[in-house]
């Protein structure tokens, strides 16, 4: 049950949501709006860094910590643009937004540039962000030590306990280092701010492209204020009905026909990678091996592998080739021989943090992606079991119905001993016409997860590229690339659903932009 104690600033900040007008007028006062004195900020646009073209420029704007006390504390909010060369044909801006929750955004202009076509870039500013509590955006910190950050943690009856530990000391870490500013770095408290920038910027809509957790950061944009979105091209979408919990356990439910698939395909090249004949085989050569690890662990490339760290590389399945090779190099390391070293594997042990963009001018702290995506995921929603016990339950369960991967999502995480966020999750259901876009094969937003999307959004339109493999569609020269061109450029939705078929011997179409996501290799920890 939620606290009386919150329920008078959760009134004032979804009347205040009410209040931002379409344009930030020129002569408002804060008694008529007490939003109007960051409606009406000038930013003061400046090269972003010495080694990035004059034409990408940043500024810092300010937005309220807390939407419901307007006047209190105000936090910074990095933003950048790449205006337009075409302003005859020029629309308005089009925002974007990488993932995460934790991704930068700041750096998106420059990287889609290079990747969006002329013709679209022809019709929009393209302005990037940094959400609060990321990169340039008053970043949070939760003081987290390497091992700390690491939270791919199979469940095993004898760590558990120690488990639960690690999981309440990230928590009372974060607490104690950020304190109330945690409870404010929400979804919905982005969306506010995305609108501030679009009247800051003296825009009446927005239009927006957002990959995996910007997708239902602009679905949550749409429900709060669908009158201000333009053209909105969702790709790779998160499920809103399982946020978050239950997207981290779509990981675990989405790998199993994933490796299924992969077991089918590799039986049928067997001359080819001698894994096996039969897709049985296969398998049984894949998990003999991570029974040989779990007895003792397997050199590869200078890295002690056990069997969970290979588990842990569950997304390389969701790519038939990359799995294949992979599976070969730790065959051959497990028989004493050397793997090649293209690619090598990190361990669950020792994880690394992905880099999300560039930063400018502002140092970061090192666990800033992590203390973020912490505190979107576990302030968002109210719904994590706080008993320990309920978590031991599910990772039990769930390793059975989902061996590779579903005690890892199951498990114990610092939500547990989170306090709860401002306001409760946004229930995603409106008409408002977006474009969305989903790989086949996706590793971090399966297909039910776009389709889960795809049903709260009644007015969406989705391009499915059958085959397609990788998180992220649009931008990398898949056969959905002309439809999204065409409606960015026209405002046109397709008539009804597409799906169009992944360039054939190019299985994998996985977008190339330093997205937050693993690359499909053992132990690389998972953003969406």
């Amino acid at each position: 049950m939620r606290s009386r104690r919150i329920a008078a600033p959760l009134l004032a900040a979804s009347v205040v949501a009410t209040l931002v007008p379409a344009l930030a007028p020129a002569t408002a006062s804060a008694a008529e709006n007490p939003l109007a004195q960051y409606l009406r900020q000038k930013p003061r646009w400046h090269r972003c860094d010495r080694d990035t073209p004059a034409t990408f420029q940043c500024a810092d704007i300010k937005v309220p910590l807390d939407y419901g006390r307007p006047n209190g504390k105000k936090i910074g909010l990095a933003i950048s643009r790449i205006r337009t060369s075409a302003a005859g044909q020029r629309r308005g801006v089009l925002l974007l937004n990488p993932g995460g929750p934790g991704g930068e955004g700041l750096s998106m202009p420059l990287w889609m540039e290079s990747e969006l076509p002329k013709s679209v870039q022809k019709h929009y500013d393209l302005v990037g962000f940094d959400p609060r509590g990321v990169g340039q955006s008053s970043p949070v910190s939760c003081g987290l030590t390497g091992a700390e950050q690491n939270w791919l943690r199979p469940y095993k009856a004898g760590t558990f306990t120690k488990d639960v530990k690690w999981a309440r000391t990230v928590a009372e870490k974060c607490r104690a280092k950020t304190g109330d500013k945690l409870r404010h770095i929400t979804t919905r408290n982005t969306a506010r701010d995305m609108d501030v920038i679009r009247a800051v910027l003296g825009e009446k809509k927005i239009s927006y492209l957002g990959y995996s957790y910007g997708t239902y950061l602009g679905a949550v944009y749409t429900q709060m204020f669908p009158a201000r979105a333009d053209r909105f091209v969702l790709d790779s979408a998160v499920d809103p009905q399982r946020v978050w919990r239950g997207m981290i356990q779509v990981w675990a439910e989405g790998t199993e026909p994933a490796f299924t698939r992969w077991t089918k395909w590799t039986a049928q090249r067997a001359a080819q990678y001698k894994v096996g004949d039969t897709p049985d085989q296969v398998r049984k050569t894949f998990w003999d091996l991570v029974a040989q690890a779990d007895r003792k662990p397997i050199d590869f490339n200078g890295e002690r592998l056990t069997g969970d760290d290979i588990r842990a590389g569950r997304a390389m399945f969701f790519s038939v080739r990359d799995a294949a090779r992979m599976v070969v190099e730790l065959k051959k390391a497990a028989a004493g021989g050397h793997p090649a070293a293209t690619r090598e594997p990190r361990s669950a042990s020792r994880p690394t943090t992905p880099s999300f963009g560039t930063s400018f001018g502002r140092s970061v702290p090192s666990d800033n992606g992590d203390a973020s995506f912490w505190s979107v995921v576990c302030a968002d929603s109210g719904s994590w079991p706080r008993d320990p016990e309920q978590y031991r339950r599910d990772a039990i369960r769930d390793k059975a119905r989902y061996p590779l991967y579903g005690d890892f999502a199951s498990s114990i995480k610092p939500c547990a001993f989170w306090k709860n966020g401002t306001e409760p999750a946004t229930k995603v259901n409106n008409k408002v016409g977006v474009l969305m876009l989903q790989n086949e094969w996706d590793p971090q937003t399966p297909l039910p997860s776009g389709i889960g999307m795809h049903r709260a959004l009644k007015g969406s339109r989705m391009v499915m590229v059958a085959g397609g493999e990788g998180h992220g569609v649009y931008g990398s020269k898949s056969c959905a690339d002309k439809t999204v061109d065409a409606y960015l450029t026209t405002g046109r939705l397709p008539a009804r659903d597409v799906t169009c078929q992944a360039t054939a011997g190019r299985e994998r179409n996985g977008l190339t932009l330093p997205l937050p996501t693993p690359s499909g290799i053992p132990g690389t920890p998972g953003r969406f």
